[in-house]
């Protein structure tokens, strides 16, 4: 009995010893050693992480205010500098998102990850927390669909959208994230459907319409949404019509056994 009441006693001991050593502070003020926080009102771990008199050492984890504590995040940092690699997790640890953060801005190429896959949705570089260099889109399987270079931040440059099956859709020219000089658009083939330019994001000048790499029309830029509009009902006539005809699946077997 006197053994029980004496491992019961060292427990708690040790216990209350190791609670001791949490969120402490050093002679400056500075925290330092093991640090936990906690969520306000269930009290369930919101964090944990170790501090070298003041500053954050290795690696973070936190926690989602639930009874299972998913790691929801963890920052990395050891390099010393300050800076952290951040990874993000969803509810069942797979990678939402992740790059550096450095002084609390992000910095260098960040990863966004289609749900719960391993492919790459979404490639950004930032540069003190602001979007700088190409930023591109994927559909899953790493195939591009769109692609627009940052500058501070802004749209500078060109920028491109392509369909799933590598199509270009369309291709404009941006100046601080505005529409500026020719943008050309393209069906679903990549075959060029029409073209233009823009001035402060409006179009303006003639546009013109293709059909089979030719110019069928040139508009005026104030009446092109109307044209628009009559060009595509034209387009979807000639297709309904080419399905019309087009023979069926047992019409060409017929055709074939003669």
């Amino acid at each position: 009995m006197k053994n029980i009441v004496f491992i019961a006693f060292l427990a708690i001991s040790n216990f209350i010893s190791a609670q001791d050593k949490l969120n402490q502070f050093d002679e400056k003020g500075l925290r330092h050693g093991l640090w936990k926080g906690y969520h306000d009102e269930s009290k369930r771990p919101r964090y944990e992480g170790t501090f070298e008199h003041g500053k954050e050492t290795g690696t973070f984890k936190y926690f989602d205010d639930t009874k299972s504590g998913t790691v929801i995040a963890t920052r990395d940092f050891s390099k010393g500098d300050g800076s952290c690699y951040t990874i993000f997790f969803d509810q069942k640890n797979n990678k939402v998102s992740e790059g550096l953060v450095k002084n609390k801005l992000f910095e260098g190429q960040w990863k966004y990850y289609h749900k719960e896959s391993k492919d790459i949705m979404t490639l950004e570089n930032y540069k003190n927390g602001k979007l700088n260099g190409p930023r591109k889109v994927f559909y899953k399987e790493n195939k591009l669909a769109e692609e627009v270079n940052y500058v501070d931040g802004k749209k500078n440059g060109v920028g491109k959208t392509f369909a799933e099956n590598g199509k270009q859709i369309d291709q404009h020219t941006y100046v601080n994230d505005m529409f500026e000089g020719k943008a050309t658009y393209f069906n679903v083939n990549g075959k060029k459907m029409y073209e233009g330019d823009y001035k402060n994001n409006s179009k303006i000048g003639i546009w013109k319409f293709y059909e089979n790499d030719k110019v069928v029309k040139q508009v005026k830029a104030e009446k092109f949404s109307k044209e628009l509009i009559k060009f595509e009902e034209k387009l979807a006539k000639k297709a309904d019509k080419n399905k019309a005809v087009e023979p069926t699946v047992e019409e060409k077997k017929v055709e074939e056994k003669k």
